[in-house]
């Protein structure tokens, strides 16, 4: 009982500090890390070992291999070449470039992290609504909303994607089966709406056409060579994705095995190269990680899926159904990765007591993936743009967004939850 106790006590703190953002999270998940540690070895549930094995290094291994290869590719200017051709080919329209743009940070998001494509495409957004004399709210809002849509097409493009891909076994070509066409829906829906609710700014004439189409793609462009090896190497380990199961390879190995191979071929350097690995997101994981594996070794996990498990009586697609909208409103106002954290082995308590485990899989992948639409704090992705959008006369603030976001996200997630009903068989599988 007092060991349960003490382990909700110290999660939900260190959530709570988290949320207010007052501290810095990855501070906030290691000292919780250390105090769970340390309260598991003074009563006697909790080790050091057993904190290791709660660390999932097939996650954290799958998400350093990518952010090498974004490391690697982010100088050589191929996402500012990228933005600035999508300026060129929208001709100045603010609404085919807004779709341009959407589209462009939703494809990139699928395959690499959705927070550092943002990252890179946003200032180039800027850049050009300036030149055009529009507004870059809607496209940065836009960007933000759509990557986080993208994303969860993959097993590598969202991180709750990855972290629920290790533990419940599923492959690169499960999420294009089962991930991808829901998706595509999805998108569209979200892209129509923030069209509609943008309307009066994507409708307001550009000022100046002629200087967007003056801009050179290749200007931006610094160093084609290296961004050639990188995206050669990086087609590589999609399609090694694609056969992970008959060569029994895991994602994090592929994602390794490929950074390793672009650090060979490009050789960068190394002491720049550390400088844009995102360590604080992987030691930020590993804390998540440690004070969940506190929760479990208390017993508290097990306890909550036992709870859980006497619903199992209602029928499973309402069950799913629940458990997508609880994670989406959640993931609205709480940061999706902890979400997803601590009801992994909830959902793995319920597969091990004899409940139907798979479809509650992918409802946790789309209410994470959605729901953190709903609100400024939602996603990463959503953060990062509103404090870009801070250096603009008019920012992105949390009611700006709560009227473009929350409406997107729960369009979205009412248009996933009917899919989700209409081909339940296929979430079964």
């Amino acid at each position: 009982m007092i060991p349960g106790i003490l382990s909700i006590l110290i999660f939900a703190v260190s959530l709570g500090l988290i949320l207010s953002e007052k501290v810095h999270r990855t501070i906030v998940a290691i000292v919780g890390a250390v105090v769970a540690v340390g309260v598991g070895k003074i009563l006697n549930f909790y080790s050091e070992a057993e904190a290791l094995k709660a660390i999932d290094f097939n996650t954290l291994g799958l998400l350093l291999g990518m952010m090498m290869i974004v490391a690697m590719l982010e100088p050589t200017g191929f996402f500012q070449y990228l933005a600035v051709s999508a300026g060129r080919l929208s001709r100045g329209n603010p609404v085919w470039l807004f779709m341009l743009l959407g589209a462009l940070t939703s494809v990139v998001s699928m395959f690499l992290d959705n927070v550092t494509t943002v990252v890179l495409i946003a200032p180039v957004t800027v850049l050009i609504t300036e030149i055009l004399g529009v507004s870059a709210i809607p496209f940065l809002l836009g960007e933000a909303i759509l990557s986080n849509v993208g994303g969860v097409a993959t097993l590598v493009g969202d991180p709750p994607n990855v972290l629920i891909g290790s533990a419940a076994g599923l492959s690169f070509n499960d999420f294009l089966t089962h991930a991808l066409p829901l998706v595509a829906v999805v998108w569209l829906v979200a892209l129509w709406l923030l069209r509609y609710l943008f309307r009066a700014e994507l409708d307001a004439p550009p000022a100046n056409l002629e200087a967007v189409m003056k801009m050179n793609p290749t200007e931006a462009l610094e160093d084609w060579k290296t961004a050639r090896r990188v995206l050669i190497i990086l087609g590589a380990a999609v399609a090694l994705f694609f056969v992970q199961e008959p060569l029994r390879l895991t994602p994090a190995l592929i994602a390794l095995g490929a950074a390793a191979a672009a650090l060979a071929w490009t050789r960068p350097n190394m002491h720049e190269l550390f400088k844009r690995i995102e360590w604080s997101v992987l030691m930020f994981f590993a804390g998540l990680f440690v004070m969940v594996g506190g929760l479990e070794a208390a017993g508290v996990m097990h306890a909550l899926a036992g709870l859980v498990a006497q619903a199992q009586g209602m029928p499973m697609v309402l069950f799913g159904v629940i458990v997508l909208w609880v994670v989406a409103l959640a993931s609205a106002v709480v940061d999706n990765v902890p979400i997803t954290i601590a009801l992994i082995p909830v959902i793995q308590g319920l597969g091990a007591a004899g409940v139907e485990a798979a479809p509650l899989w992918w409802a946790l992948a789309f209410g994470a993936g959605f729901g953190g639409n709903g609100t400024i704090i939602g996603a990463t992705a959503n953060v990062v743009v509103a404090s870009l959008s801070e250096r603009m006369s008019t920012p992105i603030t949390s009611a700006l967004w709560n009227k473009r976001g929350l409406p997107t996200m729960l369009a979205t997630c009412v248009v996933t939850t009917i899919l989700y009903v209409l081909f339940f068989p296929l979430f079964r599988g």
